[in-house]
């Protein structure tokens, strides 16, 4: 059987690990931080996560792809750790004439966006229920997900179709091979290393660089609603969104959006003003209490992995005769676009395959 090793540990690459196996594929995990770990390094568990769809229509494939099976996991697998909640825009009036600037995305504020007829109960809100400061409303059925629980998750699917897992730290792509299983070179390596895509030999992406996100998880509840507000007054790289994960997870407030800042610390002057943001988006949160009524688990950082031109995801033939398939860049929507960005990577590894096959029979 084919021999695959991943490289990174993040839900995109588990995701191609789990998507590959179950194609028969012998696959190797290889990374330097795993599920469990929390590492400014590591994207994944600082996620909020939820399905948010952030690509304008053209561009919309891995988010549509990925939509069917994530809803399916609410439905059905509980202990994967996602959950259904609505979701709610908020499209400020101040943002109305420039709903892209400065922006967490550039399709998600559309007034008409192309997921209105891929999410279910997709409905705008009638203007007599809307804020004063407020130009238009909409809400939908979305999922947040319990990113640590949903990570081990994947990890046990994985295991359970005889993947492997090695804790490595890599210089150079080149090195990834030699850990396939069962000794010899990998038929394909899959560059799922996200952020540090910018810092790894044989890749070195320039285009790829950090959009900082600043969080704050508490134990109060959401009320089963998914804020999200096109922007706030505070700064242009400055959000505000509530989403309560499955399961005992804990709400997420957030937000910053800070590209090329590399500062894994929470800033104690931007905590104050996304509780602030959430309480006064949501006073449900705290029963009219302000700020003082929330119970504060932990502050957090994660770096989102944003890329120059989007996403990557295309075969290349390395110098020393290794294929690689590369799948990074997600910025902030790794965990919605997962899976329709790992069916193409599984395509093309089969295009890899089927390619060296014929070869062979020459």
């Amino acid at each position: 059987m084919p021999k695959i090793v991943v490289l990174g540990a993040g839900v995109s690459g588990l995701t191609c690990a789990l998507e590959l196996a179950k194609k028969g594929n012998v696959v190797t995990v290889v990374a330097k931080h795993m599920p469990g770990d929390y590492d400014v390094e590591y994207t994944s568990p600082f996620a909020g996560a939820n399905v948010l769809p952030m690509a304008l229509d053209a561009d919309s494939r891995w988010e549509r792809r990925t939509w069917p099976e994530l809803k399916r996991l609410a439905a059905n697998v509980p202990e994967a750790g996602i959950h259904f909640q609505t979701a709610r825009l908020m499209r400020r009036k101040v943002d109305a004439a420039d709903l892209f600037k400065g922006k967490l995305s550039d399709g998600l504020f559309l007034p008409d966006p192309w997921f209105k007829n891929v999410l279910p109960d997709y409905q705008d809100l009638p203007a007599s229920s809307l804020p004063a400061n407020i130009h238009s409303g909409s809400e939908f059925t979305s999922v947040c997900i319990n990113t640590p629980m949903y990570l081990s998750w994947l990890v046990g699917q994985c295991a359970a179709l005889s993947v492997t897992f090695k804790r490595v730290t890599l210089k150079h792509i080149a090195e990834a091979s030699q850990f396939a299983q069962g000794g010899g070179k990998a038929d394909v390596v899959i560059n799922a290393s996200g952020l540090l895509a910018c810092r790894l030999g044989g890749v070195m992406d320039a285009k790829v660089v950090p959009a900082r996100g600043q969080t704050v998880l508490v134990r109060n509840e959401a009320e089963g609603i998914m804020y999200c507000g096109s922007g706030c007054d505070d700064a242009d790289d400055e959000l505000c969104y509530i989403m309560q994960r499955a399961l005992g997870g804990g709400t997420i407030l957030g937000g910053t959006y800070q590209k090329g800042n590399w500062d894994g610390n929470p800033d104690p002057n931007t905590a104050l003003r996304i509780m602030k943001r959430a309480v006064a988006a949501h006073p449900e949160l705290t029963g009219g209490k302000g700020i003082e009524g929330l119970d504060v688990i932990r502050h957090g950082v994660g770096l989102r992995p944003t890329r120059e031109g989007g996403v990557r995801i295309e075969k290349e033939l390395m110098e020393d005769g290794q294929w690689v398939v590369h799948n990074y860049g997600h910025a902030g929507w790794g965990y919605q676009g997962s899976y329709g960005c790992a069916e193409a990577v599984v395509e093309l590894v089969d295009e890899v395959l089927l390619a060296k096959t014929a070869k062979s029979k020459l």
